[in-house]
């Protein structure tokens, strides 16, 4: 299901201000692919992405009514899903520096499992996942909006806010250090012996 465009958005949007739930509804379906590529773009590997989404999900439902301007609906929920999965990777990161700093002796198991293990348990698209995580943020978050929403390149830079242009750029570039990583990792270890599903063609 497509992200709703236009005088449409505009019409649910306005009603979701004033609070109409079947319009909140609508806009969340509309929408609900699109926050989970954000998601993914920023959040920590091993959060929940759907806890993620049931979280922007009752910010968006709890402060609409904030939203003063329907044009800026889409970049306010994309704040709202940036803010929620970098505010799970600081809670992340200080539980990790807990865990650390009460682990018993310097040869602590890490709670982290290892590469080896990772590539075993879990599908080759979350593979794949794992790898992009590796981009930078300016070339990871329209890659996997492309890749995984199927985001035109205007579509894109209407979100993040960039020429139309300078999207096609990160994409091709995005798309050229995926594979560079990925063949990097298959010569490494042996384990990825061909590319995994989620298309990353020029």
């Amino acid at each position: 299901m497509s992200v709703l465009e236009g005088p449409q958005v505009r019409r649910e949007v306005l009603a979701a201000m004033r609070g109409d739930p079947d319009a909140l509804r609508t806009l969340w379906q509309q929408h609900r692919r699109w926050v989970a590529a954000i998601l993914l773009a920023h959040k920590p590997r091993e959060a929940d992405l759907e806890d993620l989404l049931q979280e922007v999900a009752m910010v968006m439902v709890r402060s609409m009514h904030e939203l003063r301007d329907p044009a800026a609906f889409k970049p306010w929920l994309r704040m709202v899903a940036v803010n929620a999965a970098k505010a799970l990777g600081r809670s992340t990161s200080l539980r990790r520096l807990r865990y650390t700093a009460d682990a018993p002796g310097e040869g602590a198991a890490s709670p982290d499992p290892g590469p080896e293990a990772m590539v075993r348990t879990r599908e080759e698209g979350r593979q794949l996942l794992e790898i992009a995580e590796q981009l930078p943020e300016g070339y990871r978050e329209p890659l996997l909006m492309r890749c995984i929403q199927g985001m035109s390149y205007r579509e894109i830079g209407r979100v993040l806010d960039l020429p139309e242009t300078t999207i096609e750029t990160r994409i091709a570039r995005g798309r050229r250090m995926l594979r560079e990583l990925l063949a990097g990792r298959a010569t490494r270890d042996g384990v990825l012996k061909q590319t995994p599903s989620m298309e990353i063609e020029s």
